[in-house]
């Protein structure tokens, strides 16, 4: 009886430690990572998902934007991308190891949670559509292919049941061992706290938070300021510097002053989680990933 109790107990805590890694783990990171993140899905002329995963510059790229939501309709707004070739080219990025999610929301008014039940609801038309449920008569967009999580890009209407949607969407992950087939990042604008955004970050299973350094006089001005705030708030999340690949957006930064300006800084927290470049387009014109990923 004590030797099977004593069995039962280690498991129990062998679980409990394997839990606890996989919230604490972006907060591991110190230095260089290597980790870079790109939106893709804002302008056709970008190319294909399979053509920026073929680039070598990214190891996580996030599908923009299900732009339509929280009121008895979906919709997807890919700037004009078929969605018939994305499900191959979502595997053919998890084939080299890098992560796909899709980002809910984005700069149009037509999305928001009006209740919990609305939250509840997204949160399992996104499993079935498009993570790892299956279910009969629900249509997947990207086909079989199931992608490794959601962002919220929260940036208009109210903050109301965000936190519920994400409480939801982690919930799925208690039937699987091994994985998380449900994991989430957010992507709010610099200046912290993000209101839209904080009931949902105060759940603490989002794990990775890709903050917008760009499109705010202020941010361009006092990045290192908002950056503390940001990485000591969130020490079990990754957290990741958003910039801009074109030069036309405020909060740019050239090659030049990343290197010597921004990386040292930043680097310096512990939970550091790399760089998140705005947007494929732009930086298939400007190559700032290459950048990006010598020195992230």
């Amino acid at each position: 009886m004590a030797v099977a109790s004593r069995r039962r107990l280690g498991s129990l805590l062998a679980l409990a430690v394997a839990l606890l890694s996989l919230l604490a783990g972006p907060a591991a990171a110190t230095g260089k990572t290597g980790q870079v993140t790109v939106f893709w899905g804002r302008n056709k002329a970008e190319g294909s998902l399979r053509e920026a995963c073929d680039t070598g510059t990214y190891t996580f790229v996030i599908i923009s934007f299900l732009s339509v939501f929280g009121h008895g309709k979906t919709s997807l707004d890919l700037s004009g991308h078929p969605t018939g070739p994305i499900g191959a080219d979502i595997k053919h990025c998890q084939s080299k190891s890098i992560l796909v999610f899709l980002s809910i929301g984005g700069s149009g008014g037509q999305y928001s949670l009006p209740s919990a039940q609305a939250a509840t609801d997204l949160a399992d038309h996104l499993w079935f559509a498009y993570l790892a449920g299956h279910r009969s008569g629900v249509h997947r967009p990207f086909g079989d292919a199931e992608l490794d999580g959601i962002d919220l890009f929260i940036d208009q209407g109210p903050p109301d049941h965000y936190d519920v949607l994400a409480a939801r969407l982690w919930s799925y992950n208690k039937d699987f061992r091994g994985r998380t087939p449900a994991q989430l990042s957010a992507t709010p604008r610099c200046r912290y706290p993000d209101p839209r955004l904080e009931r949902a970050l105060a759940t603490g299973v989002i794990t990775r938070i890709n903050v917008r350094f760009y499109g705010d006089g202020y941010c361009a001005a006092n990045w290192q300021a908002e950056w503390d705030k940001w990485t000591a708030a969130y020490p079990n999340s990754g957290v990741y510097v958003g910039l801009p690949a074109s030069e036309q957006v405020v909060g740019y930064v050239h090659p030049k002053n990343l290197y010597y300006g921004v990386v040292p800084v930043v680097q310096k927290a512990a939970n550091y989680g790399g760089i998140m470049i705005w947007e494929r387009y732009a930086d298939k014109q400007n190559n700032y990933s290459s950048y990006a990923i010598q020195w992230a």
